[in-house]
């Protein structure tokens, strides 16, 4: 499922919901059928992977900002990073996953600072994911080499991606359009062209002809 917003729309409170960030004052969240209140938080966020906007990494080297969840072995770190299209240049880096990262990830760039994070997400193997618009530092290329990666590679897990740019949301199976903290629209993209007139426009100022065909 994919989030199609527009600014200050409410989507971070919406999103935030799940990891229990902030509880619901009507209705209720599940996973499978269960409230998320009747789990443990230990247990609830162990079921989740989080990508914010701004990735945040830790002081230290690449592979411990990879594994900070726990004891993930070498190979799933590598595949992780490969997942996240970060592979590249982490190769290029002196001493490679032994490289190190400043605090808060200030000697890379914002779109390095994001496949990491992404990376760390990959790596724990949860059985959610959610993305908060943590592809927006990425050029369009690699941006659509990741989806295809986390297709590919992510199994039955759930995907929620929250998104500014319609390109990153193209294929969901299903896509929210959020305005002023309302659902105002929810459906394929196709669907969406014709059933809500906000994405419409939206759409129309970012996708190409061919885009808006797909």
């Amino acid at each position: 499922m994919s989030f199609e917003e527009q600014p200050g729309s409410g989507k971070s409170t919406l999103i935030s919901l799940i990891p229990r960030l902030f509880d619901v004052t009507g209705g209720r969240v599940t996973i499978d059928g269960i409230d998320i209140r009747d789990l443990s938080q230990r247990k609830l966020r162990s079921l989740i992977g989080v990508v914010p906007q701004r990735g945040v990494l830790f002081a230290g080297s690449i592979e411990s900002n990879i594994k900070y969840s726990g004891e993930i072995p070498d190979e799933a770190m590598r595949k992780a990073a490969e997942i996240a299209q970060a592979d590249g240049f982490i190769e290029e880096k002196e001493g490679a996953y032994y490289a190190e990262i400043a605090q808060g990830g200030s000697n890379v760039s914002g779109g390095q600072r994001q496949r990491l994070a992404i990376a760390r997400a990959i790596a724990k193997n949860p059985r959610i994911f959610i993305f908060d618009d943590s592809f927006s530092a990425l050029d369009f290329r690699t941006d659509a080499n990741l989806r295809k990666a986390l297709a590919k590679n992510l199994g039955d897990a759930t995907v929620l991606i929250v998104a500014q740019r319609i390109a990153t949301i193209l294929s969901a199976d299903k896509i929210v359009v959020v305005e002023d903290g309302r659902i105002i629209g929810e459906g394929k993209h196709r669907e969406l062209l014709h059933s809500c007139e906000v994405y419409r426009e939206i759409a129309d100022s970012q996708l190409s002809e061919e885009e808006l065909k797909a």
